[in-house]
């Protein structure tokens, strides 16, 4: 089984495990009822199955009945075909995208920044200050909600990971997560520094900490986006490798 595939399968089974997940035709809608975000609520194919234009009107019905925006992800090796039936449906493309891929051979663990400490959120108020951090770091609002601490708790509930970093005076200096592995493979998502502890290679020891805890459990492939040149070179560097192409489109 090609790479490419088993990354969009993972994505699959990540949005089949959101709390309330709809099944419309080939795809699956991740609806997550305590957030409206399209980042969240997405929708994504399964792999190679066939999609018809019907199906494409039909998840849009599906998106409208359940009150979130349309919109999809997904590996564009894997339906090589729907970007043509979306653009015709009034779809606009968001993002294209390589994806890297690590295994455990190549992942090369940096040596932690003095004054700092890599640790698992135990309690709520950790909680809160790592997805406040990640707020922050991504333009959003740095103070938590109880949705996304209820989230992040899921998330390690399901066997995911979450790693916060703890500066010297106790701060959330930043940190990360991963999904739930499925079938091997996990994403690792929201690897954030707060401004204030950047440019030391604390993004570095933050990805291969994640990265580390999801292959100690088991898993053989850890995936992840870079949001431009300076990410995609720390994660080089902890030895993630070019992969496949992810397109994001969305209907306005």
């Amino acid at each position: 089984m090609s790479t490419d595939v088993r990354v969009q399968q993972s994505v699959v089974a990540n949005l089949s495990g959101r709390p309330a997940p709809v099944e419309s035709g080939p795809f699956v809608i991740g609806l997550d009822p305590d957030t409206d975000s399209p980042h969240i609520n997405y929708a994504t194919p399964r792999p190679n199955a066939p999609i018809t234009p019907a199906d494409v009107t039909a998840l849009v019905a599906a998106f409208r009945e359940i009150d979130r925006k349309p919109r999809l992800e997904y590996v564009v090796s894997c339906a090589p075909d729907l970007e043509a039936l979306l653009l015709n449906a009034g779809f606009a493309v968001e993002e294209r995208h390589a994806y890297l891929t690590c295994v455990p051979s190549s992942l090369a663990v940096p040596s932690l920044p003095d004054g700092f400490t890599l640790r698992e959120p135990g309690t709520d108020e950790q909680r809160a200050a790592l997805s406040g951090a990640q707020h922050e770091c991504f333009g959003g609002d740095p103070v938590a909600t109880e949705s996304d601490i209820t989230r992040m708790a899921r998330l390690q509930a399901q066997g995911g990971i979450a790693v916060m970093a703890v500066a010297g005076d106790g701060a959330c200096a930043g940190g990360g997560q991963a999904v739930p592995p499925s079938g091997g493979v996990s994403e690792v998502a929201g690897i954030a520094v707060r401004l204030p502890y950047r440019r030391r290679g604390l993004a570095g020891a933050i990805t291969a900490e994640v990265t580390g805890r999801l292959f100690a459990g088991g898993a053989e492939i850890a995936w992840l986006e870079a949001s431009g040149e300076d990410s995609w070179r720390v994660y080089e560097r902890v030895g993630y490798r070019p992969g496949g192409s992810r397109l994001y489109v969305v209907l306005d």
